[in-house]
């Protein structure tokens, strides 16, 4: 894909995403660079790589960029993220910049691969049908999966916030509700996919019969959520739980 002077090229690799990145990095490109990572990170590869050797980066280039999509990947999906280039022009401004305080660079992807430490975790991932017992059937599945994990005491705020996240998905778009599980340190993800890229969108809301009360529920329940965007169409609404113990 192609905007604003930036070319994004994601390839999957069997222990990370690979992204090929040319073109002139400038403000024009900022945004589409940032968001198309992030869309990439959002399908859930173990790890994200972002093969930076052919971008033209100058001295006034927004690296800050690569710091941000650290940042964001490290906290949902929870993966690493690491450049790779052989330009020593690009490895003088990632210092100058401070860039790579934050990210990882190394010279070849193999490399970046052994470097990248991937975090111990645990996954499980159902598509439900559209019926009106698609939310039920995705508590079933959390419930099994918190007491298979060994994190029960997980399972009542999670049955709360994947049941949400399924009713919102069926009420809000034409979509099978894709439900993903990722335990990692304590830290439980519940996240759905469906194929309509629009945001999902915290409203105020004061009465329980209100629309879009469910999310609201979502966010007083979960420590952190969002709504990002995915590479291979549509997006993930996600909400992460971390475990007392």
């Amino acid at each position: 894909m192609i905007a604003g002077g930036i070319t994004l090229e994601p390839a999957p690799r069997l222990a990370s995403t690979l992204a090929t990145v040319t073109g002139d990095l400038d403000l024009s490109g900022y945004r589409f660079l940032r968001d198309g990572l992030l869309k990439v990170a959002a399908d859930g590869p173990p790890g994200l790589i972002a093969d930076v050797d052919g971008l033209v980066i100058g001295k006034l280039s927004p690296t800050a960029v690569f710091s941000l999509v650290a940042r964001q990947v490290g906290h949902w999906p929870g993966i690493p993220f690491t450049l790779v280039t052989r330009q020593r022009a690009h490895l003088r401004t990632f210092r100058d910049q401070k860039t790579d305080q934050l990210v990882a660079v190394c010279d070849t992807v193999e490399t970046a691969e052994r470097h990248q430490e991937i975090p111990a975790r645990r996954w499980s991932q159902q598509k439900f049908p559209r019926t009106d017992d698609a939310a039920k059937l995705a508590r079933a599945f959390l419930r099994d999966r918190t007491e298979d994990w060994g994190v029960p005491e997980l399972a009542y705020d999670g049955l709360l916030v994947v049941g949400e996240l399924v009713d919102n998905t069926l009420q809000h778009t034409r979509s099978s509700p894709d439900v993903r599980l990722d335990l990692r340190e304590g830290v439980l993800t519940i996240a759905v996919a469906d194929e309509n890229p629009r945001p999902a969108t915290l409203l105020q809301r004061s009465g329980l019969r209100d629309p879009g009360i469910g999310l609201q529920i979502v966010t007083q329940t979960a420590t952190t959520w969002g709504s990002s965007r995915r590479w291979s169409g549509g997006k993930v609404v996600w909400a992460t739980l971390a475990s007392t113990h």
